[in-house]
């Protein structure tokens, strides 16, 4: 199972290049990835219900996320319409991208559709084979995304992108609606697994509500009403991908996803009514829609919606008959839709139109493509000995002896039978429309100016309309594949698929429903199907559009009340959140008694003092700088506060971001005049300290509260013996960021990247500079004699002593000799150190983030004492490329932990031995460590060139004022 996803995804990556080589022929190649994967599912076909294949691989074992792959009877079922009728399209696709206009050609949209239909395939099958409903989800979101670039295929047309955008908004809020509802029933149950859910299904409320977040999920990526709309509107896709996706693989995920839990779950509260109840109405609804419509692809589309709606009733309903019949349904639908969809596409390709009102005599200029399309429908009708013939007796015999039905069984089996009837009549539509004559003698125009296509090119469809007519004569094949699955359900007849059953309620159903099918088509003038002007589900496509609109308007208003272009009042209005929405949650809910001892030490008191003493320094101050450095002092103080508590790792780093924080703030004070303006600071002193006071008490008092409810033994406890023995290092708080949470830590730290590139984007505004400047850079771009500056380059006197390179280069007026000196003998040793917090960092007090945080400050230093020339020479690297090599370090440490037997972004120990040194146990932690480090490099570099050096080159060119007499 893990090649074959494998297989595809190698599949996806190469399909590009290997199109601009081969063309369109690369679909055959391209093809046989899952034609080769379903020799596999065909050799490892399970042998009863309860033979299964499984593979775990350990992921995130901590989140549930091991990637656990199951396959069994309803996997393989399903695998075979993903892989073997994504086989055949695909061959199709080099037919159906064959170019009118040679210039057509170079497509330059074929290499991704290619990647596309591959991903897409392989996506599939993983949703098939996904144990873990977490994993399941991932996949089904692939199948999402994937689907919405394929709609959007032709991107420039408006209808392509409106349908891509509402396929993708109606199926992933479904998909989100189902992560809940997963997540709900894996903490219900202790256990992700779907078998293990199946197995024993818990009970209760949450359950319940869970159960039906699911169904939302399944129901809006099987286009079942009220979700069914974005379904037609995806028709506005490449047949193919209408073909594969929209009748054969996507929107059967839904159907999927409810069969293989209606075993453990079909008597669950609301389980059963939801599936009957809109299933019958999507059935109905759909199918009337289906016979209006004049588009062939459109017509396809909405009977797919009703056939859907069938379907997923009999495979949610909860009986074995009930099962069998669904599945069939299934199959029979997907062979014979996707052949009808192809040769849709044929048609449109030779005569440049799918509307049935322009085609007339098609059927004599293309027997072959008549007799196939003739197939397909015969088998959607449930036209013997067809496939579908099979499937349709079957559904009337099962509704007819479903008890779990009860008193609705009579009106579901009448619901049936008309959804059947609308079945025939838009399927003898289908084939009279596009290949009728119609009464006339000659073709019509678009029949008579078409090209006549190539047998590769319909060998597709034929393939498919075989198959078709084959199980149908063959039915005990189906009947042994089907029942592996069926058999799981309670209260089943022993019902057995065959082509003749004898005379009874089923086989007169069936010869009812054609007979009226056919006559109330042939009857359709006097009836007037086509002029009755009342559409049903008409207005569910214009609800959509009202509910975006009221999103956009309802958006626009709360934008523009909290986010009115001022700096300040976002951050309050941010702030006044926080402080009332915990807050009154805390008000309204239980709460339990804190206990308070609000210091251990009088040195603890101290230092309390000093911190609310700069705090209420910062807000009285109006010189900026001042009101900086007391905030510092509050920054300060929480460091010895945190070396008080035994916390010298936490004290360490809040250390180092107060610094380089206030180094930050210095950089950017200098843009801004000294001192508030006396006015503004009156008006604005008292709602900020208000508000600050407000968000102080705030955290104080829900982490006093949080404490207070803790009814069990701690996290921490274990976290020291969890370390050592797991994570292979003595430091906690390292083990804990870069193996315990090390997903956090790499959302953080590009967080911090984002952060980095945000402030250089809007500073440097046109493009994003490199690296720093260097003296080259300055002796080639000296500045033309007409112009003086402060801060004009000059050569240092011959035989002077040079402390810093790129101080030669700064400006005379803030140059300080000891600041130069100092630098030249305290940057190794910060460099030094900052290499000593790394490698150390996993047993003492240090780490990545502490170690570049140290780096950072060097390169401060080396920047204020010697200018931006001096930073250039220090470090003559684009920061951007060491952001981006420190965060693929820490995403390459997750696949270096896999290939060690190891989770994820956990820790795994190498051991191995040096010639002097002897065994040496090296933990990857330390990889991760590098990347952090690089990254938090990279980012000072990043705000040094932002808020530094360009700043001084904005305020070098404001100050550099012209000679007197000079032009």
């Amino acid at each position: 199972m893990l090649a074959i996803l494998l297989a595809h995804t190698v599949g996806a990556a190469v399909a590009p290049l290997l199109v601009r080589r081969w063309g369109r022929a690369v679909f055959y190649p391209l093809g046989a990835i899952p034609l080769v994967s379903l020799g596999w599912v065909a050799a490892n076909w399970p042998s009863g219900p309860a033979d299964d294949c499984r593979t775990v691989v350990s992921w995130v074992p901590g989140l549930s996320m091991d990637i656990a792959l199951r396959f069994d009877t309803l996997a393989a079922i399903m695998s075979v319409l993903a892989l073997g009728i994504g086989a055949l399209v695909l061959f199709y696709c080099a037919g159906y991208f064959r170019p009118v206009d040679p210039d057509a050609a170079t497509d330059p949209r074929m290499p991704g559709f290619a990647a596309k239909m591959v991903g897409f395939a392989g996506s599939m099958f993983g949703l098939m084979v996904a144990d873990n409903m977490l994993v399941l989800y991932v996949f089904w979101e692939l199948t999402t995304v994937l689907s919405f670039l394929l709609v959007g295929h032709y991107a420039e047309r408006s209808i392509n992108r409106r349908a891509a955008i509402q396929a993708l908004v109606v199926t992933t809020a479904g998909g989100l609606a189902m992560l809940v509802g997963f997540i709900a029933l894996g903490n219900a149950a202790g256990s992700y697994l779907v078998s293990d859910l199946v197995a024993d299904p818990p009970s209760g409320t949450v359950v319940t509500v869970a159960l039906l977040l699911v169904l939302v999920g399944a129901l809006s990526k099987s286009a079942i009403v009220p979700l069914h709309f974005w379904l037609p509107g995806a028709m506005a896709a490449p047949t193919p991908v209408s073909a594969y996706l929209h009748a054969a693989a996507m929107v059967k995920a839904g159907i999927y996803l409810v069969a293989r839990l209606t075993p453990g779950f079909a008597d669950s509260p609301g389980w059963r009514p939801t599936v009957v109840v809109l299933g019958l109405a999507t059935a109905l609804l759909a199918g009337w829609r289906a016979v209006r419509e004049y588009d062939l692809k459109l017509l396809l589309a909405y009977s797919t919606v009703s056939q859907l709606g069938l379907m997923i009733m009999l495979v949610g309903a909860g009986s074995g008959d009930l099962m069998l019949a669904g599945l069939t349904a299934m199959c029979a639908h997907a062979g014979a839709k996707a052949t009808l969809f192809m040769v849709v596409g044929i048609i449109d390709h030779a005569t440049g139109t799918r509307d049935l009102r322009e085609l007339a005599g098609l059927g004599r200029r293309s027997p072959w493509l008549f007799v196939i399309a003739a197939a397909g429908a015969a088998s959607m009708a449930g036209v013997p000995p067809f496939v579908g013939f099979i499937a349709k007796e079957t559904i009337f015999g099962a509704e007819a002896n479903a008890p779990v039905l009860g008193d609705a069984g009579p009106y579901a089996l009448a619901a049936a039978v008309l959804a059947s009837t609308f079945t025939v009549i838009y399927s003898v539509r289908f084939v009279w429309g596009g290949f009728a004559a119609k009464g006339k003698a000659a073709p019509s125009a678009a029949v008579a100016g078409m090209h006549r296509p190539s047998a590769a090119f319909m060998a597709p469809p034929a393939v498919l309309a075989g198959i078709s007519l084959l199980l149908g004569l063959y039915a005990l094949v189906l009947d042994t594949v089907l029942h592996g699955y069926a058999d799981t359900m309670p209260d089943g007849t022993g019902y057995h698929l065959a082509l003749w059953h004898g005379m009874g309620l089923p086989v007169f159903l069936s010869a009812l429903v054609l007979a009226v099918g056919t006559g109330l088509f042939v009857a359709r003038g006097p009836l007037q199907l086509s002029r009755l002007r009342r559409l049903p589900l008409g207005k569910a496509d214009q609800l959509y559009d009202t509910s975006l609109r009221l999103l956009d308007v309802a958006a626009v208003r709360l934008t523009g009340f909290t986010q009115r272009g001022s700096l300040p009042f976002n951050q309050a209005m941010i702030f006044a959140t926080l402080v009332l929405l915990p807050l009154g949650a805390l008000m309204l809910g239980a709460r339990d008694r804190v206990d308070l001892q609000l210091w251990d030490t009088p040195l603890q008191l101290t230092v309390a003092v000093l911190v609310v003493a700069g705090g209420l320094g910062a807000t009285l101050a109006r010189n900026r700088l001042s009101a900086v450095l007391l905030v510092g002092v509050t920054g300060y103080g929480c460091a010895v506060a945190f070396a008080f508590h035994g916390a010298p790792d936490l004290a360490l780093t809040q250390l180092l971001v107060e610094t380089v924080t206030l180094v930050i703030f210095v950089l950017v004070l200098r843009t801004l005049p000294a001192e508030s303006e006396r006015p503004t600071m009156a008006l604005s002193r008292g709602p900020r300290a208000l508000l600050a006071l407000g968000v102080g008490a705030s955290v104080a008092v829900l982490a006093a509260f949080a404490m207070a409810a803790r009814s069990g033994p701690t996290v921490s406890e274990a976290l020291p013996e969890a370390a050592y023995v797991r994570g292979h290092g003595a430091n906690i708080v390292n083990v804990i960021l870069v193996d315990v949470r090390a997903w956090d830590t790499l959302g953080e730290i590009s967080v911090l990247l984002v952060a980095a590139t945000g402030v250089a984007s809007m500073v440097f505004r046109t493009r994003r500079y490199g690296r720093a400047p260097r003296i080259a850079d300055a002796d080639a771009q000296r500045k033309p004699p007409g112009r003086i500056s402060p801060a004009t380059p000059y050569s240092p006197a011959i035989g002077s002593t040079t402390w810093l390179r790129g101080s030669a280069y700064h400006d005379p007026n803030q140059r300080s000799l000891v600041l130069e000196v100092a630098t030249r003998g305290i940057f190794p040793v910060i460099m030094v150190v900052s290499v000593y917090f790394l490698f150390a960092g996993h047993n003492n007090p240090g780490g990545g983030f502490a170690g570049g945080l140290a780096a950072g400050l060097g390169l401060a230093l080396r920047y204020i004492a010697g200018g931006r020339y001096e930073l250039g020479e220090t470090l003559p690297l684009d920061s951007g490329k060491i952001l981006g090599v420190g965060l693929s370090l820490v995403g390459g440490t997750a696949l270096g932990s896999l290939l060690l037997g190891a989770p994820v972004l956990s820790s795994a120990m190498i051991s191995f031995s040096l010639p002097v040194l002897g065994q040496v146990h090296l933990v990857t932690g330390l990889f991760f460590d590098c990347g952090v480090y690089l990254v938090v490099v990279g980012m000072v570099l990043d705000v040094l060139r932002s808020l530094g050096v360009r700043l001084d080159q904005e305020l070098e060119s404001q100050t550099a004022q012209p000679l007197a007499g000079v032009p």
